[in-house]
């Protein structure tokens, strides 16, 4: 079984091309789809799909007529397709109930599921029909760790041609054997997992760079050597101009001697042009090979040169018997305190009040709320807005720190000064963004990476390991979380277990 692109290319419209001559193969197993947001990912799969048809090129599924089955990213409504796979009681529906622990009376509460428990049925249908092409888009979203582990588990089970397109590295690393970085308006396939493929693509951009470095150096030894000729030329002519004159002073001057001296000197003269219009040609083509060489902006100097830490040992502090969710009891006998430059992951299950613990120990701060930043699960048009505005508003140095964060996570700092609200992903990159850049002494950050592209989570973690301020984590990216933290606190039950040793920087 194969999927194979020839050629492919599509436009939403005349003028912008959105995928142009797309040319790979997917075979039987688990490809990764990765890019920046609005690359073409979503719209790649749904040509694979049938969704879009293309401008140009065809796809061709091997065998032809098979099933193809594509997981939304969201999962709203109990569909004829779970519904079905739920009431099925053949051995592959039996086999796929047990593996991701699903039970069929739990449809009763649709409504109230989780969306972990929508994505497990939602995937389990899916593999369940036993389609030759399966195609995932961003599975783990909202996800906790057991619900990821059963999910991965489950599709690795499928014996067809799996796509996913996923910002989560630890789903791609473990799952996947190739990946297609959809990147400049193509699409690309490297073999190995998201890892591995980032390292070749990586050492291939370093290669051209050397190339490209090579090329500007030959350019400069050509650009002097035609400034030279040049130089020669200018003086080859006024030497003739004068030896010209000066033999016009003297009678025995023949018009013989004046015309071979003339001569020489214009076969001199245009033996020098000749040779500069070589080189002109050669600084032109080698100009035209330059201009062919696209990079990505190499990252500046940290934004943090001139941070100041909080001026107290403590900027977070709770001491409670027991916190609560409305009339729930979530945790119990907590203890905790956060010191300034702490970096601390807060994990367990969906559900077990780790955003609510976020927001109690918000309210045992000892610093001003404005040298906090709290980025919510979810971020409202409002808050996108008010976002906004505080960034207009902040002074030359601080608005300048932050938009060039804005610009490093993806976003045009223009366009988006210039746009009357954000959107979900442009806002939540502010927000992040705004916090960094005014260097803020606290930041309590809730599963961050929502709605960010590969790129920007990588950029994103780059900045949030130089942050040398105390840092409250929720997050489901494993790879970030071991990059960023040093201390893990696990809910467990009603408890919070603390991992790591803390440490606490001397006052400056």
């Amino acid at each position: 079984m194969f999927v194979r692109l020839s050629g492919l290319c599509f436009s939403y419209t005349d003028s912008v091309s959105i995928l142009t001559d797309v040319t790979l193969t997917l075979a039987t197993g688990w490809t990764g789809v990765v890019g920046p947001n609005g690359a073409g990912k979503t719209t790649l799969i749904r040509l694979i799909g049938g969704d879009l048809e293309p401008v140009a090129g065809h796809v061709h599924l091997d065998p032809p007529g098979g099933a193809i089955r594509i997981c939304a990213q969201t999962v709203e409504t109990l569909t004829p397709e779970i519904a079905a796979f739920a009431r099925s009681t053949d051995g592959v529906a039996r086999r796929i109930h047990g593996e991701l622990r699903l039970d069929a009376l739990s449809l009763e509460r649709w409504p109230t599921l989780s969306p972990g428990e929508r994505k497990r049925w939602q995937v389990g249908a899916a593999v369940g029909a036993e389609p030759t092409v399966l195609m995932l888009d961003e599975p783990t979203d909202h996800l906790d760790v057991e619900a990821r582990e059963l999910l991965i588990a489950g599709l690795g089970r499928f014996r067809g041609v799996g796509i996913v397109v996923s910002h989560d590295r630890a789903l791609l690393d473990r799952l996947t054997s190739h990946t297609v970085r959809v990147h400049d308006g193509t699409a690309r396939i490297w073999r190995g997992s998201y890892s591995d493929a980032k390292r070749a693509w990586e050492a291939e951009e370093r290669e051209r760079q050397s190339e490209y470095e090579r090329l500007k150096h030959h350019r400069e030894n050509l650009a002097r050597r035609l400034a030279d000729k040049r130089r020669m030329a200018t003086s080859a002519e006024a030497e003739a101009n004068a030896g010209t004159r000066k033999r016009m002073k003297f009678r025995g001057d023949h018009d013989a001697t004046s015309a071979r001296a003339k001569g020489k000197a214009e076969m001199a003269s245009r033996r020098i042009s000749r040779d500069a219009a070589v080189l002109r040609a050669n600084v032109d083509r080698v100009s035209e090979k330059l201009g062919a060489y696209k990079f990505s902006k190499a990252k500046g100097r940290s934004i943090f040169v001139n941070y100041t830490p909080a001026p107290v040992a403590k900027v977070f502090t709770l001491d409670k018997a027991a916190i609560f969710a409305g009339d729930a009891r979530l945790l119990e006998d907590i203890h905790l305190a956060v010191l300034r430059d702490a970096k601390i992951r807060v994990a367990g299950p969906n559900g077990i009040g780790k955003s609510t613990l976020l927001a109690a120990m918000i309210r045992g701060s000892h610093v001003a709320a404005s040298r906090i930043l709290y980025l919510p699960q979810e971020l409202t048009a409002h808050d996108g807005t008010l976002m906004l505005d505080k960034v207009r508003e902040l002074n030359a140095d601080e608005r300048g720190r932050v938009l060039t964060l804005v610009a490093a996570l993806g976003v045009d700092p223009d366009r988006l000064l210039e746009s009357a609200a954000p959107s979900p992903g442009e806002a939540r990159k502010l927000a992040m963004a705004y916090g960094l850049g005014r260097q803020v002494w606290a930041m309590v950050l809730d599963e961050p990476t929502n709605y960010l592209d590969m790129p920007a989570i990588e950029r994103l973690e780059d900045a949030l390991v130089e942050y040398p301020g105390a840092m409250l984590i929720v997050t489901h990216d494993d790879e970030l979380a071991r990059r960023c933290t040093s201390i893990e606190w696990r809910l467990d039950g009603r408890r919070v277990e603390v991992a790591g040793a803390p440490r606490l920087t001397p006052e400056m």
